[in-house]
C-alpha cells in the first residue's frame, strides 16, 4: 500500500487522492486563446522532481506535492499557501 501525507489529514492511502496536474505559472488573463489552451491542456512531463497539484478526495483539500516522476517517490507535500499567498484578480 502506498501512503501519501496530506498536509491537512496526515498519512493516507494514495487511493484517496486525485492528481491535478503540474504546478505552473498562469498566463496573463489577456493572453491569447492559444496560450490559455497550452496552459490548460499541455503538460511538460518533466523527468525528475516536479511540483504537482493533488486533492484529497474525501475532504476536497487541494495541496502541492513534490514527486519524482522517475521513481514515483513523493518527496514532500505542503499547503498551496506556501507558494500562493495572494489571490489573482481577473478583470
Amino acid at each position: 500500500m502506498k501512503i501519501m501525507n496530506c498536509p491537512m489529514n496526515g498519512p493516507r492511502n494514495v487511493s484517496e487522492f486525485v492528481w491535478g496536474g503540474e504546478v505552473r505559472e498562469m498566463p496573463d488573463p489577456a493572453a491569447s486563446d492559444h496560450e490559455w489552451a497550452e496552459y490548460v491542456f499541455i503538460e511538460n512531463n518533466t523527468k525528475g522532481v516536479v511540483r504537482e497539484w493533488w486533492m484529497h478526495a474525501p475532504t476536497s483539500y487541494w495541496f502541492i506535492a513534490e514527486r519524482n516522476t522517475e521513481t514515483d517517490e513523493i518527496v514532500r507535500t505542503y499547503p498551496a499557501t506556501e507558494l500562493y499567498n495572494s489571490r489573482r484578480e481577473f478583470k
